[in-house]
């Protein structure tokens, strides 16, 4: 009997936690309409990675994983909430689609590794070197496969332009968590 209390006080989720959850995800959704398309590649300049950031700079491991799951769900049902406006499946599976789906993989890694203390070097080496090593490895690697197109080339045209832009994301991201962790 003891050890269902435990279970069931371990997976309870506040309202607190529930609000801020919901928060993420609409903040979410909301940065995938502040956007600059690039001529060159079919992968836009968006608000998202620096959500994504702070969603797993703010947020236990577990609840960024809801938020960025309901943020895929909600697109996945139609909603326009991937970058540009867009939903459905066809989103999801076009040359992006690796983009959105490693945005979990790095949400679980930066939230694990940003610690229990409040640390900006800590959150810049996690998004910078972790969390956006983490979105690039699938978001490369299922558009190389979905448009055919060699590795490198890919790394030319989705990764390499965007990766000084990112690591400013990165580094608002750490910024802005930074002073909302210390509330």
């Amino acid at each position: 009997m003891g050890e269902k209390a435990n279970i069931n006080k371990a997976t309870k989720i506040s309202i607190s936690e529930m609000t801020k959850i919901s928060l993420c995800t609409a903040l979410l959704c909301i940065s995938s309409y502040i956007l600059l398309p690039l001529p060159f590649t079919p992968i836009m300049i968006t608000a998202q990675t620096i959500v994504v950031n702070l969603i797993a700079l703010t947020l236990k491991p577990i609840h960024s994983v809801i938020s960025i799951v309901m943020f895929i769900l909600l697109g996945v049902i139609g909603l326009p909430v991937f970058a540009g406006g867009i939903g459905g499946l066809g989103a999801l599976f076009g040359p992006t689609g690796g983009f959105i789906i490693g945005f979990i993989f790095s949400a679980i890694a930066i939230s694990y590794l940003k610690g229990k203390k409040i640390n900006l070097v800590r959150y810049l080496l996690v998004t910078i070197l972790i969390g956006m090593p983490i979105t690039y490895l699938f978001g490369a690697t299922y558009m190389s496969y979905v448009l055919n197109m060699g590795y490198i080339k890919t790394l030319q045209v989705a990764v390499i332009p965007f990766i000084v832009g990112d690591i400013i994301k990165a580094t608002l991201a750490s910024i802005i968590a930074l002073k909302l962790n210390s509330i």
